[in-house]
């Protein structure tokens, strides 16, 4: 099936700006012109592709040519710098998937040395960020999965090291009797979300227990140092984020002698590798820098 370029440049345009109105502004467009694109494309694939919300959001049909389309703009952009004589490429949108504590740490450093790149960064857990990847939904994912998909390359990063952390009094109030099987059942628990398993994980490598505490749900690296500070309940946190914390004692360390290392690996679709070729150097770059290396 061969889509119209000008209709998928529409179909991006209405979900980056979030309305038609905002579409038909970026493209110089009338709105019945922007629908009038959309309702085509629709009908062309024989699907909704946009929830027709405030902001507009897409259907995972629309996520999928959403993505295509992206591609298409990079391998565009890839050729405009091949061939002499082509005209510049405006900055090239890339849309990943990435694990939210690797944007609270590492990450920005790689993204801010391509300035050539608009990225669209879908935030989900690193052990299912890949996910997306299959479904075709973005153009590469930083996981924890060290298999390649099917299609997919994959390099290693390097480990993301985290600190099970409480703020004092929470640690005087639940756990005086020490980190034990019985007080960590009972302690309220910090999760970013439901596939977030760090905090059993650590759980069973610090006691050897396998337990599910009642615990809080919180989609935010920030806000989940913020909330253990408050003493709202005990998580799992980048050694690097909840160091300041430690250093001024609003935060301690369950165990400090027992962290948990996630390694993360960066996959990508291997018709897009030397597309993607300067993302991945970078990424290899910031992780070099603030990951730990080797076994």
């Amino acid at each position: 099936m061969i889509l119209p370029p000008d209709h998928l440049t529409t179909l991006t345009a209405i979900l980056q700006t979030g309305s038609f109105e905002g579409a038909a502004q970026k493209l110089g467009l009338t709105q019945s012109a922007i629908s009038q694109r959309l309702k085509a494309l629709e009908t062309r694939v024989g699907a909704q592709l946009i929830h027709r919300s405030s902001p507009c959001t897409a259907t995972p049909v629309g996520q999928r040519l959403a993505a295509h389309a992206d591609q298409i703009t990079l391998l565009e952009a890839r050729l405009g710098g091949d061939l002499a004589g082509l005209s510049p490429t405006a900055r090239t949108p890339l849309r990943l998937a990435v694990n939210a504590d690797s944007l609270a740490t590492w990450l920005p450093d790689a993204l801010a040395s391509l300035p050539d790149h608009l990225f669209d960064l879908v935030i989900d857990d690193q052990d299912v960020s890949h996910d997306r990847l299959m479904r075709g939904e973005v153009l590469g994912a930083i996981t924890t999965r060290a298999s390649p998909l099917p299609g997919c390359d994959v390099i290693p990063l390097g480990r993301l090291r985290y600190l099970a952390i409480a703020s004092p009094g929470f640690l005087s109030r639940h756990f005086a009797d020490g980190i034990t099987p019985a007080t960590l059942a009972t302690a309220p628990m910090l999760q970013f979300n439901s596939h977030d398993r760090l905090q059993h994980r650590w759980i069973t490598e610090a006691t050897g227990a396998t337990l599910a505490p009642p615990c809080h749900r919180l989609p935010s690296s920030e806000g989940f140092v913020t909330a253990a500070r408050l003493g709202l309940g005990w998580g799992m946190a980048p050694e690097t984020l909840v160091q300041p914390d430690i250093a001024r004692g609003t935060l301690n360390p369950l165990r400090p002698d027992c962290p948990l290392d996630t390694p993360l690996y960066w996959q990508w679709g291997r018709l897009l590798g030397a597309a993607l070729a300067p993302l991945t150097r970078a990424l290899k770059r910031s992780a070099r820098r603030s990951l730990l290396q080797g076994t």
